[in-house]
């Protein structure tokens, strides 16, 4: 019932945010002049590239060298608020702006986790945090344990534990 609210509101708050970015643009026109608002519009997109370029190119050098960009959630604020920063309006450049500041993107970054998490991609975050947790550097070593005293035919004893005897060859 919740997200048919939502869908059914949206357009309505799409077009009041609309709204509220025209006005402010007029208002601030009349105050300082339509060039200079279209001189702050032009330099809020270039502004929003460039912090765009910047996020997407410390991620890719972190890749690229072999270890995780650490931060992924914070990458995604660092870049939503680029993408803010380039949407036409003062609103959204504000908010663009606070997604910069380190204490207000530090919050902001348990955002993009949790919406991962209850989304359609939410199995495969769980499946590469587990990964991580059971392989932290990655490395995998093919082998395969022999237990002596194990049944030659059939599967392995659980019932019997691994601490009384002896304790099995690795083969590589």
């Amino acid at each position: 019932m919740r997200g048919s609210r939502i869908k059914r509101f949206l357009p309505l708050l799409v077009a009041a945010y609309a709204l509220v970015e025209l006005w402010i643009i007029v208002e601030l026109a009349g105050l300082i002049g339509w060039l200079a608002v279209l001189a702050l519009l032009i330099g809020g997109f270039v502004l929003g590239g460039w912090v765009i370029k910047r996020a997407g190119l410390r991620a890719l050098r972190a890749t690229t060298s072999g270890r995780m960009p650490e931060g992924e959630a914070r990458t995604a604020v660092t870049i939503a608020g680029g993408v803010l920063l380039m949407v036409p309006g003062f609103l959204s450049d504000v908010i663009g702006l606070l997604c910069q500041v380190p204490p207000v993107a530090k919050a902001l970054q348990r955002i993009p986790m949790a919406l991962l998490r209850r989304g359609p991609l939410g199995d495969a975050v769980r499946v590469q945090e587990q990964m991580r947790i059971h392989q932290p550097d990655g490395k995998v070593v093919q082998g395969e344990v022999i237990h002596d005293d194990a049944p030659q035919e059939g599967s392995y004893d659980y019932g019997r534990r691994d601490d009384d005897g002896p304790q099995g060859q690795i083969r590589r």
